[in-house]
């Protein structure tokens, strides 16, 4: 069982924090080369059924729970997509005096099937890819709220 937490301040309303990086139709932009395509097959009340591609071609549907009165989204995958068995994600804003803390927390299972890596260097991936992800989510949301 793989957890991971990591976060990042964004200098920004909580409104322009939590609005755009629960656009999922941005997500192409603001997961950088992680996704080609980034689509919104249902949004009915606070759940958003969407389909991720990413460059290999790959895609999965998954459903995202956005609670913005709260200050939190969760999301899971629909169905299990190889090497996952699960994968499970809470984003929290907190506000803090620089701004947004939004921090990523994410549970997720490794397919039995899977021994290219162990456990503990797919958690070190996933930490290393989230601190990237945030860092291009701060900058985009950032700049758009300076301009």
């Amino acid at each position: 069982m793989g957890h991971t937490v990591n976060s990042i301040v964004v200098n920004a309303p909580y409104e322009d924090v939590f609005d755009t990086s629960n656009n999922i139709e941005r997500w192409t932009e603001l997961f950088g080369d992680e996704y080609v395509k980034a689509d919104v097959l249902s949004h009915e009340g606070n759940r958003i059924e969407f389909r991720l591609t990413d460059k290999d071609g790959n895609s999965w549907t998954s459903f995202r729970l956005l609670y913005k009165e709260h200050n939190f989204a969760y999301a899971q995958k629909n169905e299990s997509t190889f090497p996952f068995k699960h994968m499970k994600i809470i984003w929290l804003y907190t506000p803090v005096e620089e701004g947004i803390q939004m921090t990523w927390i994410q549970d997720f299972e490794m397919d039995p099937k899977f021994e290219k890596f162990t456990d503990e260097q797919i958690v070190g991936f996933v930490n290393e890819h989230s601190q990237h992800n945030l860092k291009i989510f701060k900058k985009v949301i950032e700049g758009e709220v300076k301009n």
